[in-house]
């Protein structure tokens, strides 16, 4: 026990050696902050993350709609009668023996 307060003792008078231990702890604390690889660095890095993946969930569901739609008019699952219905209603035009007659109701 004697030992070790005698060591204790001699660390105590040394302001220099706790001055170099400060200057080092502040130097690698700096440095877990700010750095190139730092906390800063880290939570913005996890932020860009976190934002690219909503967006590629956001293209990922895009582009499974579209899928949809083209497996849809696909010769496999294509429905003739409803193929027709959109050609006549985005052309705008009807057979040359053919009427309409339009409903105001059934539009919304």
């Amino acid at each position: 026990m004697n030992k070790i307060y005698k060591i204790f003792s001699k660390i105590n008078g040394s302001s220099g050696f706790f001055l170099m231990i400060l200057v080092v702890f502040i130097y690698f604390t700096f440095y877990a902050i700010k750095g190139d690889r730092g906390l800063l660095k880290y939570l913005n890095l996890s932020k860009e993350v976190a934002n690219a993946r909503e967006i590629s969930e956001k293209y990922a569901l895009e582009k499974q709609q579209w899928d949809d739609k083209v497996k849809r008019l696909s010769p496999e699952s294509l429905d003739l009668d409803t193929l027709d219905e959109q050609a006549r209603v985005v052309l705008n035009m009807v057979g040359p023996k053919e009427f309409v007659i339009l409903d105001s109701d059934l539009e919304d």
